[in-house]
């Protein structure tokens, strides 16, 4: 069970009493804005996608590392952050990273200081050797995160994804264990 803490937050792996949470976040229209592909709309199909996350907990060769994030002192749910473990070569993990956060916590640098904890635990405890995240460039806001967290532009794939009735553009980003190390963020 991983259970992280920064100075404001709770990051935490998911336990069965979090389905209606878990429901209630990945339902909500404006938190998954830039991740439609992702929303869930149906109470049966949330479940379903929850009992995976569950399930994958418990095996050893683990997938999904995606974390419920509650505030400490409240412990009212922030979202949900974390990554998906894409392949395991010899040298580490290669993952995707993510987060998605109700819009009320935006810009008060709460997924920051997630995303920073994630990135340590990922790098020093989970062997993962890169993680690799985007967004679209309208979301600035995610942009900055990754960022402030270190993470490096690697492309900009231009009227690349079609989104809420156009094409958008997609912008990259990674980091290597070994950048992190010399980063001066670990």
């Amino acid at each position: 069970m991983i259970y992280l803490e920064t100075e404001r937050l709770i990051l935490r792996d998911y336990r069965e009493d979090d389905f209606s949470k878990y429901y209630q976040l990945k339902s909500d229209a404006k938190t998954m804005y830039y991740l439609q592909d992702i929303q869930m709309y149906a109470k049966e199909e949330a479940y379903e996608d929850f009992r995976k996350i569950l399930d994958d907990m418990k095996k050893p060769d683990r997938k999904f590392y995606f974390m419920h994030i509650e505030l400490k002192n409240s412990h009212e749910q922030l979202g949900s952050i974390g990554y998906t473990v894409i392949d395991d070569t010899p040298i580490g993990k290669i993952v995707g990273a993510g987060y998605f956060i109700y819009p009320k916590f935006w810009g008060k640098g709460y997924t920051t200081e997630a995303f920073k904890q994630v990135i340590k635990f990922a790098f020093s405890e989970n062997n993962v050797y890169r993680i690799s995240t985007g967004c679209l460039a309208e979301n600035v806001g995610s942009e900055r995160v990754m960022q402030k967290c270190g993470l490096i532009k690697e492309a900009e794939h231009i009227e690349y994804e079609w989104h809420d009735g156009k094409m958008k553009t997609r912008l990259e980003y990674r980091l290597l264990k070994k950048e992190w190390k010399n980063s001066g963020l670990s």
